[in-house]
């Protein structure tokens, strides 16, 4: 997407990492050869044992750093985006990073160009420990009324939102645990329908066995907090047709990449 000559938004991307020594560059790097440089990045560390903050100073890059507790990662989030300066919020985990180096500037270009609160794109799946074997394209839709309710998201490090939301409509709910970003995504989308535009290339990378996907009894536990919010635990029926069209999505993406390829 050709940039087009107007005033930069300034894009605060947030960092949560502990002990993240073995990813912590690739995710900077990322960050360090975007075409588009009108950016903060907030490190909130939780304290790490390692080498990650040695690695993140070293990078020179425009940091703050923040290392103390918190209860969890997305309560280290929320700490972020309190702490940011800028009008846009990117949530990049420290296991993640930007596809390619347009991924700031074309997010940046749409939050002017379509006047929007929120702007999401596609992810990319890849092995933790090989960054070629791609494991999955999460490609994702425009947004309609009630997607929800058929297990659809979008992927949480491909979505941007304005800062004055998270103020307006309030920050990450920590006690929903791994499902507290399907919670805040429904809360915007569906609820509070904040204006959003579906960017449809793919805008981020993550290696597969973050928190959210590292086991079954994991993935099991994220979905039925997902169920309870959504105040469809108790349907049968809504429960079976969440997680038949959750699974054959997941199926699809996977099988069409691996088919086309």
């Amino acid at each position: 997407m050709k940039y087009f000559k107007k005033k930069k938004p300034l894009i605060s991307i947030i960092v949560a990492t502990f002990n993240s020594e073995k990813t912590i560059s690739d995710t900077l790097d990322s960050i360090k050869t975007q075409t588009f440089n009108n950016y903060e990045i907030i490190i909130i560390d939780k304290d790490s044992s390692d080498k990650t903050i040695e690695i993140v100073k070293k990078k020179k890059l425009k940091t703050r750093i923040y290392i103390g507790k918190d209860q969890g990662i997305f309560d280290a989030i929320n700490k972020g985006i309190k702490k940011s300066r800028g009008k846009i919020i990117s949530i990049l985990h420290s296991n993640d990073y930007y596809y390619d180096k347009y991924s700031l500037e074309n997010v940046a270009n749409l939050f002017t160009l379509k006047k929007v609160d929120i702007v999401y794109g596609n992810l990319i799946y890849v092995g933790q420990n090989n960054k070629n074997y791609i494991i999955r394209y999460w490609k994702s839709s425009d947004f309609k009324k009630n997607l929800f309710m058929k297990g659809w998201s979008p992927p949480h490090p491909a979505f941007f939102c304005k800062k004055k939301n998270y103020v307006e409509a309030g920050l990450y709910k920590i006690n929903f645990g791994n499902s507290a970003d399907i919670e805040l995504m429904h809360r915007f989308l569906q609820v509070r329908k904040f204006k959003s535009y579906f960017l449809n290339k793919a805008l981020v990378v993550m290696r597969y066995g973050g928190a959210s996907n590292n086991n079954i009894k994991n993935i099991i536990k994220q979905n039925l907090v997902t169920l309870n919010f959504l105040k469809i635990k108790k349907n049968f029926l809504l429960v079976a047709f969440f997680i038949i069209y959750k699974i054959c999505n997941r199926t699809l993406q996977a099988t069409l990449y691996k088919i086309t390829r």
